[in-house]
């Protein structure tokens, strides 16, 4: 096992996120307390009651732990990079969970030293458990995952999301979505970044972008990329850190081809935008 990883955090990770799952369920398509942080970023009461529960969870097993958490965390704790620190997202796809569309999960990664090194995300519509040990691979219910060997980009299946800061700047977010869209095979939009990165360690999906993400949506998926034989960055192929909250995740075999389409659309539209 990998310096500083035990086997009761992959432990931990897992009953988090599988508890997580079921106080979902429990709660889809019920009457549920639903406000706005933002235009149209939701937050439910489920979101907060998961929370509270996991960092209670921590409180009690780990106390030395830093918890940094979608709903209860500062922007000063997001910035932070304490020594242990579970990322975590009690509802990654609170909008589909809000609207009744089950496309949402639970999603925790426990970092050493600012470095994923443990990772769980639960969906509990399809009882889908993806994990990942740094240096002990990805796996789905036990069962070992390995990306897509999808070669180039117009045999590839994309992924992306936008963020909810989109109606301020549609062209550019669409626009870059269009331009994938003519050069790959088909791009989907889910709503779930966890579940876009655990679809990518899987094979159902070669790659996906996106940006303006919290730490807590990326920090699990990514690691599991990287342990199913993917490759993670930046969105401009600078190393990848969940907490500039921008990613890029593959196969491997078409990285360099969208990290090049992503530099030549931003190019193209920043040059049209200079000259309206």
């Amino acid at each position: 096992m990998p310096d500083g990883i035990l086997p009761i955090h992959l432990a931990t990770a897992i009953e988090a996120v599988i508890r997580a799952g079921d106080v979902q369920l429990s709660r889809l398509g019920g009457d549920m307390r639903i406000e706005k942080k933002g235009t149209i970023d939701l937050v439910t009461e489920t979101d907060r009651e998961i929370e509270r529960e996991f960092r209670t969870l921590i409180a009690r097993r780990f106390p030395d732990h830093v918890v940094l958490g979608e709903e209860y965390s500062s922007d000063a704790e997001r910035d932070a990079v304490p020594e242990f620190c579970w990322l975590f997202d009690p509802i990654d796809g609170t909008t589909n969970f809000a609207h009744g569309l089950p496309i949402f999960c639970s999603s925790v990664a426990l970092e050493i030293e600012g470095r994923a090194a443990v990772a769980a995300v639960y969906d509990p519509n399809r009882r889908e458990l993806f994990t990942a040990e740094r240096g002990g691979g990805a796996r789905l219910n036990g069962v070992p995952l390995r990306v897509s060997s999808a070669p180039v980009l117009i045999d590839a299946l994309l992924c992306t999301g936008f963020p909810y800061s989109v109606q301020q700047k549609p062209d550019e977010l669409v626009g870059l979505f269009a331009h994938f869209l003519g050069i790959s095979r088909a791009v989907r939009r889910l709503g779930s970044a966890a579940i876009d990165l655990c679809y990518v360690a899987a094979g159902r999906l070669d790659g996906f972008w996106e940006m303006h993400l919290g730490p807590w949506d990326i920090a699990a998926g990514a690691l599991l990329v990287e342990e199913a034989g993917g490759r993670v960055t930046a969105t401009d192929g600078t190393p990848f850190s969940a907490r500039r909250g921008n990613v890029l995740a593959s196969n491997g075999l078409i990285h360099d081809d969208m990290l090049a389409a992503i530099r030549s659309f931003q190019t193209s539209f920043r040059s049209r935008k200079g000259t309206l």
